[in-house]
């Protein structure tokens, strides 16, 4: 060991990870090159093609399951050699759709330049799966492999909440052992251990019409019923807890000089415990309206449970650290205010460690980007989690 605490091994596997550096771009190319946008089911089709064969090369089985209106999703499955039929896999997860339109491309290209690899998708999340098979060939070349069966789960419809893969994730998680999300990495590399949790709701309030200058009298204004229960929503959220609450789009209404009819607000919730989900739904399940004349209804609530340490995900934790310093990484955690399937997957008791993808930056935007010298970092991470877990 050195000073500075890198073991043999460890470097070796660095070593051999740079090595893999032209194979490993050329694994992003692939991938980002067929564009992907949520919705799009034929160019879902296209990509989820060139993930299965990607996927096969590497010995898995691969079978496509329907996503009505999204395409299709991915299970595929690496086998471990006398292993028991029952052995429960190690799930890795991710999608494959991203946010960017058919087109991004053209003002977006996959490009290396400078420091950077460029190109719409190329770090949430398309990166993240090239550092992933990329380690398992770093493993092959080795004559190494995953200490369990893999369970690969690929879908498309992660970036617009995941309405028809959840199911498939939850069944997945509870079939696990443990769960590794390829989604991209905190500044610096940190994994993600917490994620909040998020809810959505549509709020409705029905009045009713008048006109405006003869009886307002007889009506009953459901934009103004409206405004105090925004207030009302709003004052839910706790900073201290950082409880978030955002009413994000307001309509209502058919003229100035007509008393509203009717009403509805979208509104948005963030919280990082189980006890604050609870806490928001009764809460907002009891909202009751201030004019008597007027109704109140919620439609929505919790999406996804946050993402909280376990025991369990606090030893893949502590697992991952220990490995990154045996090639002279220190490996950080924290959280993030954004969910994703590690959530689902976390909710059904798996203990999940999300942000194992590639450092980088500009997510969803026109800089999006991963840091070409931190690849063979995450890549020989990656391959001595598959070996541990």
């Amino acid at each position: 060991m050195t000073a500075d605490g890198r073991t043999q091994e460890g470097s070796e596997f660095l070593l051999e990870a740079r090595e893999l550096q032209p194979r490993l771009h050329e694994l992003m190319r692939r991938f980002v090159e067929v564009e992907s946008p949520s919705g799009d089911v034929e160019a879902n089709h296209r990509v989820a093609t060139v993930f299965q064969m990607a996927l096969e090369a590497r010995g898995m089985t691969v079978a496509r399951r329907p996503a009505p209106g999204y395409g299709e999703h991915l299970v595929a499955r690496l086998p471990l050699e006398g292993a028991p039929s029952d052995a429960r896999p190690v799930l890795v997860l991710g999608h494959m759709d991203t946010v960017h339109p058919l087109g991004t491309l053209s003002t977006l290209p996959f490009e290396h330049r400078g420091e950077m690899l460029r190109g719409p998708g190329v770090f949430d999340m398309k990166g993240g799966w090239a550092c992933f098979l990329a380690a398992l060939d770093l493993l092959a070349a080795r004559g190494s492999a995953p200490s369990a069966p893999l369970l690969v789960l690929v879908t498309s419809d992660e970036e617009v909440g995941s309405p028809t893969s959840r199911t498939l994730i939850e069944e997945a998680g509870r079939s696990s052992r443990a769960c590794l999300v390829l989604e991209p990495s905190l500044p610096g590399g940190a994994v993600k251990i917490r994620r909040k949790g998020t809810g959505e709701g549509i709020l409705t309030v029905t009045g009713k019409a008048a006109h405006a200058g003869i009886e307002p009298e007889a009506g009953a204004s459901a934009i103004h019923e409206m405004a105090h229960q925004i207030l009302a929503v709003t004052a839910l959220a706790d900073p201290e807890r950082e409880t978030h609450v955002n009413v994000g789009l307001v309509r209502g209404g058919t003229g100035a000089n007509v008393v509203a009819a009717r009403a509805e607000a979208s509104v948005d919730f963030r919280f990082w415990t189980r006890e604050e989900a609870e806490r928001l739904e009764a809460a907002m399940a009891s909202l009751a309206p201030v004019d008597p004349r007027c109704t109140v209804r919620l439609e929505g609530g919790v999406n996804r449970l946050a993402l909280e340490p376990s025991p369990g995900s606090e030893a893949l934790y502590a697992t991952a650290r220990a490995l990154a310093a045996e090639m002279g990484m220190e490996l950080g955690s924290g959280g993030t205010g954004g969910a994703s399937d590690g959530n689902l997957t976390a909710a059904v008791g798996c203990p999940t460690l999300d942000g194992l993808g590639p450092e980088g930056g500009g997510a969803h935007s026109q800089d999006e980007h991963v840091l070409v010298d931190r690849l063979p970092h995450r890549v020989a991470l990656r391959a001595r989690l598959l070996e541990r877990v």
